[in-house]
């Protein structure tokens, strides 16, 4: 085996990118993520599916599925295990830690210095409905999820606070970002490596652009300062793969919303070309070549 694809089933992405590494001369396969075990004193050290990960020449997470939180750690624990063994793991463990935590991705954002939407995190309604009244219009996001799955827009105060309250009766975090006036659709690049290999427009008929939620595609030639803007927010999360998020509001300033670092291409790929599993597929070659 030469490269082992971890996810939760097979399915479109996973087939795409076999066949990417088959065309490229490497045999993949595709092995269960829920399916880890770990060794100490023992071997193998990493396995999935009664498979050595560790004799893997490189291991790329499809998905972190769903699961409880000791599960969600297990899987880290062992990614970041075979990296410290040397093996290539896309993406590094550390860049998904740090993308899936929606917080972390702001903060890292910002200390890069790059443009993100104002944003306040708390535990305390008290603190949530401050931001909401300072703002007036604002995205309630919980801290880790993806597709658009679980944000709520409120204009409202008496929908704030049932939302705030709602949501402290299960011991949420509190993540609240100001919604910014724009032309209703938003940018979504994919970054492969040190390069952007495919962009498009995102619109829809209602705030949520999520192409998994049934968002339009269109494709786009992304200008060059937002390309930067996309390959400045893979290096602030650590990311080698990954969908940025980019939103060009009103006020003519171009922001950074969210990074995936376990991103999906289905539908992107319908806007271009490009054989983006191929370009993955190609930069974990070339760091393979690396050594």
């Amino acid at each position: 085996m030469d490269v082992a694809i971890l996810s939760a089933r097979r399915g479109w992405h996973t087939a795409q990118l076999a066949r990417a590494f088959a065309a490229r001369g490497l045999r993949a396969r595709v092995l269960p993520i829920h399916a880890l075990r770990t060794a100490v004193g023992g071997e193998p050290r990493v396995a999935a599916g009664g498979v050595a990960l560790d004799r893997a020449a490189a291991v790329v997470v499809r998905v972190i599925p769903r699961g409880s939180l000791e599960q969600i750690v297990f899987r880290l624990d062992a990614l970041h295990r075979l990296a410290r063994a040397g093996v290539p793991v896309v993406n590094p463990p550390a860049a998904i830690e740090r993308a899936v935590d929606k917080y972390h991705t702001s903060a890292l954002l910002e200390e890069a210095g790059l443009p993100t939407p104002r944003t306040v995190v708390a535990e305390r309604a008290e603190e949530a409905m401050a931001a909401f009244r300072a703002w007036g219009d604002v995205l309630v996001k919980p801290l880790f999820g993806s597709n658009g799955r679980g944000i709520v827009r409120v204009t409202d105060e008496d929908i704030a606070y049932r939302v705030f309250r709602a949501l402290e009766m299960e011991r949420a975090v509190y993540y609240i970002q100001e919604t910014l006036p724009h032309e209703g659709r938003d940018v979504r690049a994919f970054v492969v490596g040190d390069r952007v290999v495919a962009a498009a427009w995102r619109s829809a008929d209602h705030w949520r652009t999520n192409l998994a939620r049934g968002a339009r595609a269109e494709p786009l030639d992304l200008p060059a300062a937002w390309a930067e803007l996309a390959l400045g927010s893979a290096r602030a999360v650590g990311a080698e793969v990954a969908g940025v998020d980019l939103l060009p509001a009103r006020d003519g300033r171009v922001y950074v919303l969210e990074v995936n670092g376990i991103p999906g291409w289905r539908g992107l790929q319908r806007t271009t070309s490009v054989d983006i599993a191929g370009a993955i597929a190609d930069h974990v070659a070339r760091r393979l070549r690396a050594g």
